[in-house]
């Protein structure tokens, strides 16, 4: 059986305004030993009860901010797990945890990858996304990493912030380009729920970039991450040819995936989804950290597969809709290629360069056309 392993690691040095992600500051120590054990438990617990046999494909730490675990926790929780050989182990990293032997620890733990969360090289930037890193941090870990004997690693971008420029845009990528990340994950600027910029704009104290604006970036992104060698495979990740992320392609590919931590999903192997408690101090002390779960429907399948196929450039499998009963209204699907949003072929459905912008919308509009075959 193939399936990734997501563990959700919430603690952060500080909330960043714009993030919506379940995250909790860490004022005082983190019960990180207890909590490490807890995730191995839960880990475990869940692969006996959803179905999943053998070893995991990918492994892959989010949050939150997984580097400020404790390497010698990091360590016991990787030894505990069972992955296969070879297989991609990612942690997301913040800039101001990242030093010489911090990085030769988590190798040495047996971490490939690293996500390095740099969001902007800009200073004045920086201050308004609330990051806890100086530009001077960000730059080393850059750095670091590009020497790193690592499997891979990726840098993530966020654009389209309040007043940003092209020009602003072009500094941000020249200076991440400088250090040849093999991967960038880009990611406009949107106003999550009850988040800081949520409250700001709320006040009349932010306002999101207009339409063309954001187009505009969006296009200057994607002309200048080609340019460098490093195309787009999803909708917010470019690769450099093999180092794509495979444990972000499961979620594309329709493969089961077990999520463990505070507010981790997971999606088990008999297509029954989970999601657990977003309270951290609520799941170190429950036995059942599930918060809801729902079996096999056959419409919320083909609408995941949707969402979640499309984000690709592959797209969906035609026969995976077809195996469920469903199909998008055909004169649905030829009015979108008839704009030059969707390509439709025998076997598969997916977007053009010019249906990746607007791709919630094309998405939406194939899922509202849903019909039995």
């Amino acid at each position: 059986m193939s399936w990734g392993l997501y563990l959700h690691v919430p603690w952060c040095q500080v909330h960043c305004p714009y993030c919506g992600f379940y995250v909790e500051v860490e004022r005082t120590r983190a019960p990180w030993e207890t909590f490490g054990a807890r995730l191995v438990d839960e880990v475990r617990w869940r692969a006996r009860r959803h179905g999943f046999e053998g070893p995991a494909r990918t492994v892959y730490f989010g949050g939150g901010t997984p580097s400020r675990m404790p390497v010698a926790v990091l360590r016991e929780v990787l030894a505990a797990l069972d992955f296969a050989e070879g297989a991609e182990v990612t942690l997301e990293a913040n800039p101001e945890d990242v030093h010489p032997q911090w990085l030769e620890a988590v190798c040495d733990a047996g971490v490939n990858r690293i996500s390095l969360g740099v969001q902007t090289l800009n200073p004045a930037r920086a201050k308004r996304l609330g990051r806890a890193a100086s530009l001077r941090q960000a730059r080393g870990a850059l750095d670091l990493l590009r020497q790193a004997p690592l499997r891979s690693w990726s840098a993530d971008l966020i654009f389209a912030t309040p007043g940003q420029t092209v020009d602003e845009l072009d500094e941000d990528l020249d200076a991440l380009l400088a250090f040849e990340p093999p991967h960038v994950s880009v990611y406009g600027l949107t106003i999550e729920p009850d988040t800081g910029f949520e409250k700001l704009r709320d006040q009349g104290r932010l306002q999101e970039v207009d339409p063309d604006r954001w187009r505009a970036l969006h296009d200057r992104l994607l002309a200048r991450l080609e340019a460098a060698g490093i195309p787009r495979y999803e909708v917010s990740n470019f690769a450099r040819p093999g180092h794509e992320s495979r444990h972000n392609a499961l979620y594309w590919q329709d493969v089961p995936y077990l999520g463990a931590g505070p507010s981790a999903h997971g999606y088990g192997p008999r297509r029954e989804r989970w999601m657990n408690l977003a309270d951290v101090h609520a799941w170190l002390s429950t036995e059942d950290p599930t918060l809801e779960e729902e079996g096999f429907e056959p419409w919320r399948y083909a609408a995941d597969l949707l969402i979640s196929g499309m984000r690709g450039v592959q797209g969906v499998e035609l026969a995976r809709l077809h195996a469920v009963g469903l199909w998008p209204n055909p004169d649905i699907v030829n009015r979108l290629c008839s704009a030059g949003l969707l390509d439709a072929g025998p076997e598969r459905l997916a977007l053009t360069t010019e249906g990746f912008p607007v791709s919630d919308a094309v998405v939406r509009t194939l899922i509202e056309s849903l019909r039995p075959l």
